[in-house]
C-alpha cells in the first residue's frame, strides 16, 4: 500500500499536532493503525475528551486552522471522534485497493454499533472492528454486556425484554431481506 504512505503520514501529523496544540505539549497520546475492511484506519487517543476537533473555514494565508480540513480532504470525509469517558479517539480512514473481507456488510448500522461497543466496553478501538477470532470474541462479550444492560434498563421501566428482543430480531430480518 505504498500509495497510502504520504496520506497516512499527513493525517497522523495533523492528528498528533492537534493533541500538542489543543491538549498540551508533552501530553501522552497513542496511535493505532488497523485495517477496517477496505480502509486503513488511523486513530489517535488522548486524555482530553473536551478538546474536540472541528472543521473551520480558515483563510489560505492563516497560520493555523486547516488541519482537520486537510484530514477531511485526504480521507474523503471519513473521520470522526469517539468519546471514551476520560479520553477521546480521533480517527480517519483511508481507502485502499483491497477488497473488504466482509463483503459489503459494513453499513451504517454496523459502523454505529462498533462506535457504541467502543464507548461501552473500553476496549482498544482496533479490537472491535477486527476480524480475528480474539477480536471477534472480545467484541461479542462487550456486545452481550451491552445488550444485557439494555434489557435490565428496559425491564426497570416496565418493558418486556423478550418482546423488545423479538421486535429487534424482526427489524434485523426485515433489513437483511431488503439488502439481498
Amino acid at each position: 500500500m505504498q500509495e497510502l504512505i504520504e496520506p497516512a503520514q499527513t493525517c497522523v501529523a495533523e492528528l498528533a499536532s492537534n493533541v500538542i496544540r489543543h491538549v498540551g505539549v508533552g501530553t501522552a497520546a497513542s496511535l493505532t493503525v488497523v485495517m477496517r475492511d477496505a480502509y486503513l484506519r488511523l486513530e489517535v487517543r488522548d486524555p482530553d475528551p473536551r478538546a474536540l476537533p472541528t472543521l473551520i473555514d480558515a483563510a489560505s494565508d492563516a497560520e493555523a486552522g486547516r488541519g482537520m480540513t486537510l484530514v477531511d480532504a485526504v480521507s474523503d470525509h471519513r473521520w470522526g471522534v469517539v468519546l471514551c469517558g476520560d479520553s477521546k479517539v480521533v480517527w480517519c480512514e483511508l481507502a485502499t485497493d483491497l477488497d473488504a473481507p466482509l463483503g459489503d456488510a459494513r453499513g451504517p448500522r454496523v459502523m454505529r454499533a462498533e462506535e457504541h461497543l467502543l464507548l461501552y466496553g473500553g476496549v482498544r478501538p482496533g479490537w472491535v472492528s477486527g476480524s480475528g477470532r480474539l477480536a471477534v470474541a472480545v467484541a461479542e462479550e462487550v456486545a452481550i454486556d451491552l445488550i444485557t444492560d439494555l434489557l435490565h434498563w428496559l425491564q426497570a421501566r416496565g418493558c418486556d425484554p423478550d418482546e423488545v428482543l423479538d421486535r429487534a430480531q424482526m427489524h434485523v430480518e426485515a433489513e437483511s431481506g431488503a439488502e439481498t
